[in-house]
């Protein structure tokens, strides 16, 4: 296998100057322009089945070749995850997303207008067989039309997103990014470290004075920048309030599981089932702290490997690990990532600028899918690589079946594929592993699993409580957000973890809550992943129905679609049943 690690933009342009960003530009805006001038004045489209499918069919061929970002668009973006510091790229960003806010404003009328249409024509739409392509994007534009707005009230929603909430959140990422520090490494020499590897080097190097210094200038890091985050996360969250009160939202969370095509009832009863199940995150905590000859962890300690696992996954070994997984899985699967990291569809290693964390991007069927890693050779990197690819796969597959109008993973069903993939990756690296190694791994799977599921729940039920008493106050100052934090991290880490004063900053690089209540999609796709595992090794041939799954993208609720696989995601047994899986390991490391 040929192996790229950085991403491979000649599909798209030579350089940020390509003059052809601009013309891509033009033609994205002459053929919005297009669509709309045809479409816009016309009402018929609104009653007549066989005219709503015409319309449908352009807007589809329009979604699966532009949409509103275009090549342009999805090129600055990825290009500012690898550069966040580059004001001329910064430039170019601002620009694009005026674009967008523009051509969003020009075509969205579609949407609007459909959402209104009469109880009966929208039978008639629903039932008619010409539309059975779009039925369940007609069912979900439908469901939002007590929340849609006028037109006009719409565009300036639209228009006013940037500056109400993008903008801040970029600014505090990017003061962030920026950032570097001198530390001490692995190797016992002092070197210079961006953000990512600081807080890498915080979490989980095995030196304790490693450790201790890298918190230090992690902490020193947050303080500067704390101030503009407590204005930055108070704008956000008074423009969501404000946001939620025009549009007649009666919950904080109201909006976001609408979008993702889940019922709030399903999304309560899994926080509820997880919540009254702490005591199995707290115990896992008081067994590390025993482990490591501690009574209690340091806050940033509760994710150290437990053991010492020395050997290095280089990039290299960790893709040839994840390739013959995934090929023993299903063949397809692997010749997905292999073609992937071939094509440069990988950007690989962190540097300086480059933003934290590791993503998966697929946009418009057209266009090819993108993985975004910080790779720094150890263990928990291999998985993240089985993680992401686990959402690639999933993006490639959808292309297969979809239509650009249903190309989309709901948060309820996206991160289901990508704990797939993850689990039977570490199930691989224990089929070799002696004894102590054994051990490590399978402590390494229950702290996943708990940050997870228990972890991300806390952080959920943090975010409730957050906009809750933003609603009730109207101002957060950073000590009362620290004191929300710390409350519900204390709830799932329990007593083994220490949470000193510094602790209670540790939101602020936190990304997860800048987009509003998506966290619950990682404990329950896990838990429904687990599910899904069970029925594979209990009868291989069950990967075709999972093939099924990943092929299917929103043409579907997330109920149906796992309905169909014998899955009821409304049942609080059913969350239990998983929950019952982590206890068992717990468990079985115990002994």
């Amino acid at each position: 296998m040929n192996i790229k690690t950085s991403w491979d933009f000649s599909t798209f342009y030579t350089s940020d100057n390509d003059t052809k960003i601009e013309s891509d530009k033009l033609e994205l805006t002459q053929a919005t322009e297009k669509f709309a001038s045809k479409w816009e004045n016309r009402t018929d489209w609104l009653s007549d089945p066989k005219i709503l499918k015409q319309i449908l069919d352009e807007y589809e061929k329009y979604c699966s070749e532009y949409n509103t970002y275009g090549k342009p668009g999805i090129y600055i973006h990825l290009r500012t995850q690898q550069d966040s510091t580059d004001p001329k790229l910064k430039a170019i960003e601002n620009q694009i997303n005026e674009l967008n806010q523009k051509l969003s404003n020009q075509i969205q009328f579609l949407g609007l207008r459909l959402a209104k249409v009469s109880p009966v024509n929208q039978q008639i739409f629903l039932n008619d067989p010409q539309l059975k392509d779009y039925k369940h994007y007609l069912e979900k534009l439908f469901s939002q039309a007590k929340y849609t707005l006028s037109e006009a009230e719409e565009k300036i929603m639209t228009l006013k997103s940037g500056p109400a909430r993008s903008n801040w959140i970029r600014m505090t990422q990017t003061f962030i990014s920026k950032e570097e520090a001198e530390v001490l490494t692995e190797e016992g020499t002092t070197e210079k470290k961006s953000f990512t590897e600081i807080l890498n080097l915080s979490n989980l190097s095995q030196n304790k004075k490693v450790r201790d210094i890298a918190t230090l200038e992690f902490n020193r890091i947050i303080d500067k920048h704390i101030d503009v985050a407590v204005e930055e996360i108070n704008s956000i969250l008074q423009d969501k309030k404000i946001n939620d009160e025009l549009r007649g939202a009666t919950r904080p969370d109201e909006m976001r599981l609408l979008s993702e095509d889940i019922a709030p009832e399903i999304v309560d009863t899994l926080i509820q089932a997880v919540s009254e199940n702490n005591k199995i995150s707290q115990d896992y905590y008081k067994l590390k702290a025993k482990a490591f000859g501690q009574d209690k962890l340091a806050y940033n300690e509760r994710n150290v490997p437990y053991g010492k696992v020395e050997k290095k996954y280089s990039f290299e070994d960790s893709v040839s690990l994840v390739h013959k997984v995934l090929n023993n899985l299903d063949p397809e699967f692997a010749q997905i990532f292999e073609r992937m990291i071939e094509n440069g569809q990988v950007d690989a290693y962190p540097s300086k600028g480059k933003r934290g964390g590791a993503f998966c991007a697929f946009y418009v069927p057209s266009l090819p899918t993108f993985v975004f890693l910080n790779h720094t050779d150890k263990l928990s990197d291999v998985l993240t690589i089985a993680h992401e690819f686990g959402h690639a796969i999933n993006g490639e597959m959808m292309k297969q079946k979809e239509n650009s109008l249903n190309y989309d993973t709901p948060m309820a069903t996206a991160e289901v594929a990508s704990t797939f993939m993850e689990d039977f990756v570490l199930e691989e690296l224990l089929k070799t592993a002696d004894p102590e190694l054994k051990k490590s791994l399978l402590m390494l799977k229950l702290n996943d699993d708990i940050s997870t599921i228990f972890r991300q729940i806390a952080c959920y039920r943090f975010e409730q409580e957050l906009h809750k008493q933003f609603r009730e106050k109207g101002y957060l100052p950073k000590e009362a957000i620290g004191e929300i934090f710390q409350t519900h991290m204390g709830n799932y880490l329990g007593d083994a973890v220490d949470q000193p004063d510094w602790s209670k900053n540790w939101w602020v690089y936190w990304s997860h809550i800048r987009s509003f209540f998506y966290v619950y999609s990682y404990a329950g796709g896990l838990l429904i992943s687990k599910s899904m595992q069970n029925s594979v090794r209990q009868n291989p041939k069950f990967i075709s129905n999972v093939k099924e799954f990943l092929r299917t993208g929103s043409s579907e609720s997330p109920q149906q679609i796992f309905a169909k696989m014998g899955i009821d995601i409304t049942q609080k047994q059913f969350w239990q049943n998983g929950i019952d899986e982590i206890k068992e390991l717990l468990d079985q490391v115990k002994l």
